[in-house]
């Protein structure tokens, strides 16, 4: 038997399910493993791409293992209430019991020998660094990754450092973000590509580890580990593309504006905007203009000025509203510098702040 408290159950759920797929080929990938220890547990779960494996002390009364699927314990989980009360979880002829104050629930196990392993780590690099440092590389890209799968190397996060900065890059072929972190040890790594599903669950997870965690960088893995959770993520073998050669290296015309009013522009715009999300950005700095405009033959049109600093030459371009407006989640600064660099040529967008550690390219929409 284990008992655990009820509101570390939960947490420690929610962190491995993420891991646990649907799959109808292979429903142990669905299930949650239990390695019941002597004065711990240890749960774990992978679909083959991630794996997540979180430890937490418990009182036992006798060791062992079983899996049970994921859903189900959940979602049963997640409908009982009370975090003080103390969760009882025994198994008896294929079966888990699990009682709780006022409910409780019988759900089928599945043979744990059938469980695949999370891999470990053999000769990885490994470094010390601050939690937030990794949440705020991968929150700040991630969207950027294209969702298609067909060329695996744009549906990743892209990882490497460039002398003392630690990198964090995404493209879809359509816009590009990169984020550059400094930790104070300098991290010293092979470039990795992350696929972009698992870069998300690494955020999830890697939450809840405290202020500093663990990377270790494998040839084929990666690894982020911290207060007795561990997850490790498959690395994808390809090769990113040389996205530095297309950030142009001037601008043509430059908007330098609060953000908050580009976003508020933005959304006004967006709900005017047609089936293919487009809105346009028009620049005049001589005659003072930067308007933000959309139309729609079914619904109306807008057209939205903004207050900003202007320079250069005139400028108009169409755009899909998500892909300007994802960006702005990554900047910290109040202002933003819009440069463009003429028809049909990309927008690059950077915060206007004394650490220029993040920028965001987007392509133009072809009429």
């Amino acid at each position: 038997m284990i008992e655990i408290n009820f509101q570390k159950l939960k947490e420690v759920i929610a962190m491995v399910e993420r891991a646990a797929g649907k799959h109808l080929s292979l429903p142990i990938l669905s299930c949650i493993m239990v390695d019941v220890g002597k004065n711990e547990t240890t749960f774990r779960s992978t679909n083959l791409e991630i794996g997540v494996e979180v430890t937490v002390p418990t009182k036992n009364t006798n060791i062992g293992k079983f899996t049970v699927p994921a859903h189900i314990l959940s979602s049963f989980v997640s409908q009982n209430h009370n975090p003080n009360q103390v969760v009882k979880i025994e198994t008896n002829s294929g079966n888990l019991s699990i009682t709780l104050q006022k409910s409780k629930a019988v759900i089928k196990t599945l043979p744990p020998d059938d469980f695949p392993p999370i891999p470990e780590i053999i000769n990885g690099k490994e470094f010390e660094i601050p939690t937030n440092l990794i949440i705020k590389g991968f929150k700040s890209v991630y969207y950027s990754a294209s969702t298609s799968g067909v060329k695996p190397e744009l549906s990743s996060v892209y990882l490497y450092n460039d002398n003392d900065d630690l990198i964090f890059a995404a493209t879809d072929s359509f816009r590009l973000a990169e984020k550059k972190i400094r930790p104070s040890n300098p991290i010293q790594i092979d470039s990795v590509l992350i696929p972009f599903r698992n870069s998300t669950d690494i955020v999830q997870i890697v939450d809840k580890m405290g202020s500093s965690l663990k990377m270790n960088v494998g040839k084929n893995l990666i690894s982020f580990e911290g207060e007795g959770v561990r997850v490790v993520s498959r690395i994808i073998d390809g090769t990113f593309p040389d996205y530095r050669q297309i950030i142009p290296k001037g601008f043509v015309t430059e908007v330098i504006a609060l953000k908050e009013d580009i976003i508020n522009a933005l959304k006004i715009s967006n709900i005017f905007a047609d089936k293919f999300s487009q809105i346009k950005i028009s620049v005049n700095p001589k005659k003072g203009i930067f308007e933000v405009q959309s139309k729609n033959n079914d619904v109306g049109e807008n057209k939205t000025t903004v207050d900003g600093a202007l320079s250069g030459e005139p400028v108009e371009a169409t755009f899909n509203y998500k892909y300007i407006a994802d960006c702005f989640q990554s900047i910290d600064a109040d202002s933003v510098s819009l440069q463009f660099n003429g028809m049909g040529k990309p927008l690059v967008i950077r915060p206007v702040s004394g650490e220029q550690n993040f920028l965001y390219l987007a392509m133009p929409m072809n009429r």
